[in-house]
């Protein structure tokens, strides 16, 4: 876990503060690693060698942390509609509350949404059937929350550089997931098609 390495230091090669961070598989209860796709889609697989399946886990605050894609560059981020997307950008959207369950399992919830009424937070979840999960209909303590990371090495971080979140219909967010309980959420505005590759 990368909760307790909030360690800013300078290396003595570099002028720009280093992060201590991991490079990481987040293993769900349920039998699925979290994954990011080329494209920026958010899925799961069961198999472990999958390079999609390698996050930077960055602390950016005490027990919070920035999930970033480690082939794609891409940060996961969850959006006011408890939809994950992923964002070029490092955005308030980005960061994510590590915590530790009593399983010992480790849940990841938004710092900045949760349920108005009950103040309950939105976690990033996978349910049984491996589709990645709204935020605000995953509860911690159900399996779908919780996860082990695997850790794959520790690495040195640039702290990311945050941006603003863009007022909403100007930047549409990069890429959403197909939820278990919603169509897919594409791009408010439409692009042209990509090539699929082969």
């Amino acid at each position: 876990m990368a909760s307790g390495n909030f360690n800013m230091y300078k290396h003595p090669m570099s002028k720009e503060p280093q992060l201590k961070g991991i490079v990481t598989r987040l293993y769900s209860q349920h039998g699925y690693y979290l994954q990011m796709q080329p494209d920026g889609t958010m899925d799961s697989t069961r198999d472990e060698s999958s390079s999609f399946s390698q996050f930077n886990l960055i602390p950016v605050g005490l027990r919070i942390v920035a999930i970033q894609g480690a082939k794609t560059g891409l940060y996961l981020a969850m959006n006011s509609e408890g939809y994950l997307y992923t964002s070029e950008h490092f955005t308030p959207e980005c960061k994510f509350k590590e915590s530790v369950f009593e399983n010992y399992y480790v849940t990841y919830s938004s710092m900045l949404y949760r349920q108005s009424q009950s103040g309950r937070s939105w976690y990033i979840g996978i349910n049984r059937d491996g589709q990645v999960m709204k935020g605000n209909r995953v509860k911690k303590t159900k399996g779908a929350a919780h996860f082990l990371p695997k850790v794959i090495e520790v690495a040195m971080y640039k702290e990311p550089s945050l941006h603003e979140l863009a007022p909403e219909p100007v930047s549409p967010p990069h890429k959403t997931v197909k939820t278990s309980d919603s169509p897919s959420l594409k791009n408010r505005r439409k692009d042209a098609p990509k090539a699929e590759a082969s």
